[in-house]
């Protein structure tokens, strides 16, 4: 596994470039493109030191979904997407870890955040059924987060607390049955399909409390698994993913502008001021939400990592950041696209591909405005009522 997972990320450019149109044709990614991520460990950024994985920063694993993503949105998408979940499994105990992905590890995981299944309590475990959506990357992985309310005979069980037992499972891909569902305006390579687990036993040493949650200590003690930090170490690398895009519509804008004009003058695009000042507001967009998102998300860590008064303050600057590097990776995108004319409302020019790409991103529960709304009430003094904060 290489040892510098943004070097690995960039070299792989070139191969993801010549098969994007495949990965837009099947709505998955092509079996090379899967192994050349699964060599590179860059569906694992985030597994634990103590099942074989890397245990990057955020920092590094944003740098290098943000690489994937300058290519293709889909392929940046399918590896946050596996590589948030390989950081969740820092909730179970590390020889679980070693016995389910192996040593050297693979760790290929899609699934869901959403309690749309129930687990029933049995002897040794679980038994878990439901239907999930959204399963990114389900067509390539070898592990799903099965999301469950817990249920017995008299209906919702309780934790000590008097909350509903919510808790994520990892199950095999092969007790899933996939249902194609898949046809969407955009991030179509990323196979989000509907999964169905039906009355599958899960043993309870590989179930923990609800993706994102904040009730249950991780057995990983590592800044990384840090339980206030999990969202804003997951959600890193979708911010990352929208301004990999960005900057991958940047660069073909740039290419069009050097070399094309338009059907009402032949004049480059370079060469007319509204262009220029647009290219110039665009990059002052990408570069300013980028740095915001890299110091706060750097913040954020450094201030749980010094163990010193509530990081509330910083974790919210960098729940803000994410939020907002997200929304403003699609304001930039939209510039772009725009000045680009009919040239980029064609499927063979990449700006047509990012701009519905980014569109779909921003759906994302870290792009939501709800998100904004929170990071206030912190600012404020006030406590949100809202898992991760």
């Amino acid at each position: 596994m290489p040892e510098d997972p943004v070097a690995a990320a960039r070299a792989l450019a070139p191969q993801i470039l010549a098969a994007r149109e495949e990965i837009e044709e099947l709505r998955r990614l092509p079996s090379p493109i899967v192994q050349a991520l699964k060599h590179a460990g860059l569906f694992q950024l985030s597994l634990p030191r103590s099942m074989g994985g890397p245990e990057n920063d955020p920092i590094t694993s944003f740098h290098a979904i943000e690489e994937l993503s300058k290519a293709d949105g889909s392929v940046g998408w399918c590896a946050f997407i596996s590589s948030s979940g390989s950081l969740l499994m820092g909730r179970l105990r590390p020889e679980i870890g070693r016995e389910l992905f192996g040593q050297p590890p693979d760790a290929r995981i899609a699934g869901s955040a959403r309690p749309e299944g129930e687990a029933v309590p049995v002897k040794g475990g679980f038994r878990v059924s439901g239907r999930w959506d959204y399963g990114s990357g389900i067509n390539h992985a070898n592990w799903l987060m099965c999301t469950c309310k817990v249920v017995d005979d008299d209906g919702p069980v309780l934790k000590p607390s008097g909350i509903p037992d919510t808790q994520t499972f990892v199950v095999p891909v092969e007790s899933a049955t996939i249902h194609d569902v898949w046809n969407v305006v955009g991030m179509r390579g990323t196979g989000s399909n509907d999964f169905v687990v039906d009355d599958v036993f899960v043993p309870a040493e590989r179930g923990f409390s609800r993706a994102f949650s904040v009730d249950d200590d991780p057995c990983e003690a590592g800044t990384l698994f840090h339980q206030r930090l999990t969202m804003v170490n997951s959600w890193a690398l979708n911010a990352a993913n929208s301004l990999g895009m960005a900057r991958g519509t940047m660069d073909a804008f740039l290419r069009l502008a050097h070399d094309s004009g338009s059907t009402a003058s032949t004049t480059l695009l370079q060469d007319r001021l509204s262009i220029q000042a647009t290219v110039g507001e665009a990059e002052a967009i990408i570069g300013a939400s980028r740095a915001y998102a890299l110091q706060a998300i750097k913040g954020a860590w450094e201030a749980v990592e010094g163990a010193g008064p509530d990081p509330g303050p910083e974790i919210a600057q960098a729940r803000l950041a994410i939020t907002h590097a997200i929304q403003e990776s699609v304001r930039a995108v939209d510039l772009l696209f725009h000045a680009g004319g009919t040239s980029a409302i064609h499927p063979k020019h990449p700006l047509e591909r990012f701009f519905r790409d980014i569109h779909v991103a921003v759906q994302h529960a870290a792009a939501l405005p709800f998100n904004v709304q929170l990071a206030g009430q912190v600012l404020l003094g006030l406590r949100p009522d809202a898992i991760g904060w």
